[in-house]
């Protein structure tokens, strides 16, 4: 909306550009129209995203993001520009470090990013090339031809470190096919939502996943030091299906 001051009409001013992209990706304008809008957007070194250079299984390629540097971080964004479902994981840190990982699949070889949101609204992109054969969208889940995952499935492992990365460190693995339905005959099948609370209940970690995360989801979040002195952390979730997920974490 234009301003007015002093009988004069001001135009608003224009997001700052982001310059060029520095992984040089045919798909960088669409994933800022379809993610990002009108936001201002800045790649920045603050931000780490670290994958291997070469994937060798398009099924599994793991990836660290620590966006701690930025200091308050409304939210993280993960995708990969030229996967068919681009969108992999969005994680709002509330009440923890800006720092977490995961696995994701990978069609082709393609940049994946992580787009962190600051209190001001600024986009602050980070990224990595990934080569890998690919694939890893389109193959039906070894889970979705075995009967044992239904008695399993949202089965949840995890295990807490103190003293590791940014306060203590949570990993957790979700027993779950994660099909993209890109498979012939096998219909999308997906955790959708994930919270990781204190022993008070409150909610230090709230994520959406999406299609792209490897099957049998492995995850790492970042949480504050001491905090599984407090009593067991609880993890909360469901997928599409509306399958819930609900498991304690004692140290």
């Amino acid at each position: 909306m234009p301003l007015v001051a002093a009988g004069r009409v001001l135009a608003a001013a224009p997001a700052p550009q982001p310059g060029a992209d520095p992984l040089d990706s045919s798909r960088w304008d669409d994933m800022r129209r379809a993610f990002l809008a009108d936001a201002p957007v800045v790649f920045d070194d603050r931000i780490a995203v670290t994958a291997p250079f070469s994937a060798e299984d398009p099924l599994n390629v793991p990836v660290a993001i620590d966006a701690t540097a930025l200091g308050a971080v409304r939210e993280v964004l993960v995708f990969a520009d030229f996967n068919p479902i681009v969108k992999a994981l969005r994680v709002e840190p509330l009440a923890a470090p800006a720092a977490f990982g995961l696995r994701l699949k990978l069609q082709q070889s393609s940049p994946v990013r992580a787009a962190a949101r600051t209190a001001d609204g600024t986009w602050h992109l980070g990224g990595a090339w990934v080569r890998t054969s690919g694939g890893g969208c389109t193959l039906p889940s070894l889970g979705s031809g075995s009967a044992e995952w239904q008695q399993r499935l949202n089965e949840v492992g995890a295990r807490l470190w103190p003293g590791v990365g940014h306060g203590d460190r949570l990993r957790l693995r979700i027993v779950h096919p994660m099909d993209t339905g890109l498979a012939p005959g096998i219909p999308a099948f997906h955790i959708e939502t994930l919270e990781i609370a204190d022993g008070a209940g409150r909610v230090l970690v709230r994520a959406e996943a999406f299609e792209p995360v490897s099957e049998n989801p492995v995850f790492s979040f970042d949480l504050p030091a001491g905090i599984g002195t407090a009593g067991p952390l609880r993890i909360r979730g469901r997928d599409n299906n509306g399958n819930l997920i609900d498991a304690e974490v004692r140290p």
